[in-house]
């Protein structure tokens, strides 16, 4: 097993425990102890884990796993629900893209989709994420609008006042967010306050909203709120979520697509 494909191992692991001991580790991933304690004191060294007697933590209820190695994490249910959101977007609209592992799934599918093939332009896309603009740049049919900011090495989005002046001069046909956790109480939120509010401000600019988001991530809160249910268009997530769910999104007044 390369270290790359150990510390996405290690990292998944810890988040879903919360404290992962040395000998564990070793275990699951078939490796010598020795190695672990190298990988937990690099990890460490990278802020990514908190580095204890025997093992290793997370750094607390924010943790948040760098979208580098999010990206395998559910990936069938994501590309589903991209294929599904990207089917909601009209020729010539403007789109907001957030970052995340589901929104950079949407932007794929929106750059092989053939009615998108030709235009001036056949798309804009606004995204404050780096990766998605980089993927999107080589299509000369699509208009990239990046806004400014300080970039996000967690999830490669930009944030801060710069993005703010950029995204208070413009109007968008429809914000597709990536979200951590969508709750009808308490609404689409993220782990990092900065970035929750640019994603804000797409919503603010757009006519409809659309959150992609795979059933894992629903009735569930994080630190930072995004915008209240209520102002959610559209829920696209995976057949597994629950009938219950669906009916309180549904009473929300949330339109449920699941794939």
């Amino acid at each position: 097993m390369s270290r790359d494909a150990r510390w996405k191992a290690l990292l998944e692991l810890l988040v879903e425990r919360g404290r992962l001991e040395v000998e564990e580790a070793a275990s699951r991933l078939e490796v010598s102890a020795a190695t672990i304690r190298r990988d937990f004191d690099q990890l460490a060294e990278q802020q990514m884990l908190v580095r204890t007697r025997g093992g290793a933590v997370v750094h607390g209820v924010s943790y948040e796993l760098p979208l580098r190695y999010k990206t395998a994490r559910r990936a069938s249910e994501k590309q589903r629900i991209a294929q599904a959101v990207a089917a909601l977007v009209a020729p010539g609209e403007a789109v907001g893209l957030t970052g995340g592992t589901t929104t950079t799934e949407v932007a794929r599918a929106l750059a092989v989709r053939g009615d998108l093939g030709s235009g001036t332009p056949a798309l804009t896309v606004v995204t404050n994420a780096l990766n998605i603009a980089n993927e999107l740049a080589v299509r000369p049919q699509f208009k990239i609008v990046v806004t400014g900011g300080v970039a996000r090495p967690q999830s490669y989005e930009l944030i801060g006042p710069l993005a703010d002046g950029v995204l208070g001069q413009i109007t968008l046909d429809v914000a597709v967010l990536g979200v951590v956790a969508f709750d009808v109480a308490h609404g689409a939120a993220a782990h990092d306050e900065a970035e929750a509010a640019i994603n804000r401000l797409l919503c603010e600019r757009a006519e409809r909203v659309v959150v992609a988001a795979d059933s894992s991530k629903l009735g569930r809160r994080a630190f930072a709120r995004i915008c209240p249910a209520e102002s959610v268009d559209t829920l696209v997530t995976d057949a597994a979520v629950d009938g219950e769910t669906v009916r309180w999104f549904e009473e929300a007044g949330v339109r449920v697509l699941t794939v």
